[in-house]
């Protein structure tokens, strides 16, 4: 009888009038609102669809970042150091994320900076060493070769004193890393003679050392508009030098190359190659 009742009561109110299905709904809309409130929640502190684009730090100093940094609602963190020689010491050499990313309000940028002091280094004695042996002395030790100085002896190539400017330096002196080594090197006057090699398309550094493996020295380095600063003169690449490649004329010894560079590859020139075939000896 009372069954009976029930189902008339639940035929009457109707199917969301029953308890049960209340209790299921009121716990859908509370799941519902939790799940809105957590979403509308992380998009204020994520900040959603909200990004910042990373400011240029390159070059200034910390003070100047941070400031910069703190504009563009940043903030900095000082990493690591190198020492570079040609930039101002102290400033911003490098950073991450880089220029144009783009990131949430509060990102922190980290910055590798040139050191203010540089990396004391032992002077090696190379003397008797071959130019090539010298070059790869002085740069495992964070040091530059500089000038090719050719005097008559009779064992060319030979190093036979190392200079810091025009002044000998001795070995076991204490200098700054990236000092600028150059080298009194013999000529003999039967073997005084190189080539030109090659140079369009490699990079500042690379040039300079083929510049270097061929016993000749750079002369100018003559950047384009291309080339802003000195992290685009390491990446720019040759694109005319001064006298041009020949690899079937002579050249003496210690004579000077110029460079001149560009960050745009399409001015480098596309060189025909011959290619040689020897015929097989009967």
């Amino acid at each position: 009888m009372a069954r009976k009742e029930e189902k008339k009561e639940v035929r009457k109110g109707g199917f969301f009038s029953h308890w049960v299905v209340r209790n299921l709904l009121g716990a859908l809309a509370v799941v519902v609102v939790l799940i809105a409130g957590a979403i509308i929640f992380l998009n204020i502190v994520t900040k959603h669809n909200q990004e910042l684009i990373v400011p240029d730090l390159s070059n200034l100093t910390i003070e100047e970042a941070s400031a910069v940094a703190e504009q563009a609602q940043m903030r900095i963190d000082v990493t690591d150091s190198v020492f570079v020689r040609r930039m101002k010491r102290g400033a911003v050499y490098r950073q991450n994320p880089v220029p144009g990313s783009k990131v949430k309000s509060g990102r922190r940028i980290a910055l590798t900076i040139n050191a203010v002091n540089a990396k004391e280094i032992t002077m090696p004695n190379l003397i008797g060493y071959s130019t090539r042996q010298a070059k790869v002395e002085l740069l495992s030790r964070g040091l530059v070769l500089g000038k090719l100085i050719y005097v008559q002896d009779m064992a060319t190539n030979n190093v036979l004193r190392q200079l810091r400017g025009f002044k000998e330096i001795e070995p076991g002196t204490m200098v700054e890393s990236g000092t600028v080594i150059n080298l009194v090197v013999g000529l003999n006057s039967t073997d005084n003679v190189t080539f030109v090699p090659y140079l369009g398309g490699l990079r500042n550094m690379s040039a300079v050392e083929a510049v270097h493996d061929h016993s000749l020295n750079v002369g100018e380095l003559v950047f384009d508009e291309t080339v802003k600063d000195y992290e685009d003169s390491l990446n720019a690449v040759v694109y005319k030098q001064m006298p041009e490649p020949c690899d079937t004329i002579s050249v003496s010894m210690g004579e000077t190359v110029d460079l001149y560079l560009t960050l745009d590859p399409t001015r480098v020139p596309v060189r025909e190659t011959k290619i040689v075939v020897k015929e097989k000896e009967e």
